[in-house]
């Protein structure tokens, strides 16, 4: 879980990085097709992101709520259901 975390958290910060890349090119006025591309990679670090606490939230919430029991069941899979929702949207 610990391994997890820093995973996720490192990649935030390069996520972070690019962000403030992205920013500086437009304060550079760099072109726009490039500023497009670097906007697409983070949309893509973004979801690397997404995956991983995904992966997480089932990995850990999604098996307790499996060894807990149907309620538990049912609405850790409402919950995941609904992220996913969110993800798509």
């Amino acid at each position: 879980m610990k391994q997890d975390k820093q995973r996720t958290l490192d990649r935030l910060s390069r996520l972070e990085g690019q962000v403030r890349g992205v920013a500086r090119m437009v304060e550079e006025d760099r072109y726009c097709v490039d500023i497009l591309a670097q906007t697409a990679a983070v949309r893509s670090a973004l979801r690397a992101v997404e995956r991983l606490v995904l992966e997480n939230h089932a990995r850990h919430c999604v098996e307790e709520a499996i060894a807990e029991g149907p309620d538990a069941q049912r609405e850790k899979f409402n919950e995941l259901i609904a992220l996913l929702q969110k993800a798509q949207g």
